[in-house]
């Protein structure tokens, strides 16, 4: 009889755990970039089994050059997806309702890193020179700094050369540009590896020239949020993302690692991931709200920001339901 019972409790704990399986609510994430430590606290929120805890069985889309979040996001090949608030901002006016649930970084880590051989000590010699920008949205910051600044960016005597950059550090060895754009958790270093000194540098940080804009935030398409059930998924994924940025803000060597184990290119190295997660560390939210929190103060920075660029506005109107703090709020209360 004691055999029958304990098999039978067995059995219902065996299906008690299927079902728990079962009821898991997967979601996709679609990265901005392709996997390396920007990313930690996702993989690692995946590594540690907060996502699992949660009762979410999340998938993690890397991502690349020729990969536009958005666009994943609204041909329904993810759920939630990283992005700059700048780019997202635009797509939101051409007609597609992204909505901003949780805001990671809540600092810029974009600046020019310009050679001082150019002859470039402050913006004002910026004249005349070639500056390396990335695109696919990630201009528009740039832009909007140009404009407040009065240069024309379409080559005229005037303005810049915008030299269209890829997603490398070469124009700043090979003579192709005078200043480049670099993340502080990434291209910087990789320019210091290439053999260049602080003292052949100077740089200009978004931060520093009132012209940042918030970068890493989670977006999700406006009919998400009509539905309560997502509602709820998405609040225990960003409660679980939190705990991931958190667990990897404390443990750098060991979320570089966690990286490295999901990169399937093969291509990062365990020095620059470890550099990579310790500076992107920086950017994490410090205020009271913490991490995932939008602070509608940033949020109306970069607005101001964005129409602030005449030349090539990024927007044309002061946008309206751009944020949510429902998911957040949610979140916080799990």
């Amino acid at each position: 009889m004691k055999k029958n019972l304990m098999s039978t409790a067995v059995g219902l704990a065996f299906m008690a755990s299927a079902l728990t399986v079962q009821a898991n609510d997967k979601l996709t994430l679609q990265l901005k970039w392709v996997t390396q430590s920007q990313f930690a606290g996702y993989y690692a929120a995946l590594d540690q089994g907060f996502y699992k805890d949660a009762g979410l069985d999340l998938t993690i889309k890397s991502g690349g050059p020729d990969i536009a979040p958005a666009q994943v996001l609204a041909g329904g090949g993810a759920d939630v997806v990283v992005d700059w608030l700048p780019s997202a901002l635009a797509t939101r006016e051409r007609g597609l309702p992204l909505v901003n649930i949780g805001q990671i970084f809540d600092r810029s880590g974009m600046m020019l890193t310009c050679l001082k051989s150019s002859e470039i000590s402050s913006p004002d010699d910026f004249k005349g020179k070639t500056l390396g920008v990335w695109f696919s949205g990630n201009e528009y910051p740039f832009l909007s700094w140009m404009s407040k600044l009065g240069y024309a960016t379409d080559g005229s005597t005037e303005g810049v050369r915008v030299f269209r950059q890829g997603f490398n550090v070469d124009p700043l060895f090979n003579g192709q540009a005078d200043c480049i754009s670099t993340m502080t958790y990434n291209e910087y270093g990789q320019v210091l590896d290439g053999g260049l000194t602080p003292d052949h540098l100077v740089l200009f940080p978004y931060e520093d020239e009132g012209v940042a804009t918030l970068e890493d935030g989670l977006y999700v398409l406006e009919s998400s949020l009509e539905d309560d059930a997502k509602v709820d998924a998405l609040a225990r994924f960003l409660s679980a993302t939190i705990k991931g940025w958190e667990w990897a803000k404390e443990n750098p060597e060991a979320a570089a690692m966690i990286v490295l184990d999901n990169d399937d290119s093969g291509a990062q190295t365990e020095a620059h991931q470890v550099r990579m997660m310790q500076e992107v560390a920086k950017l994490l939210s410090t205020q009271e709200m913490g991490i995932g929190y939008l602070d509608p103060a940033a949020f109306e920075r970069t607005v101001d920001v964005l129409l602030d660029s005449d030349s090539t506005p990024v927007i044309t109107e002061r946008p309206t339901g751009a944020y949510t703090h429902v998911v957040f709020e949610k979140a916080k209360t799990l």
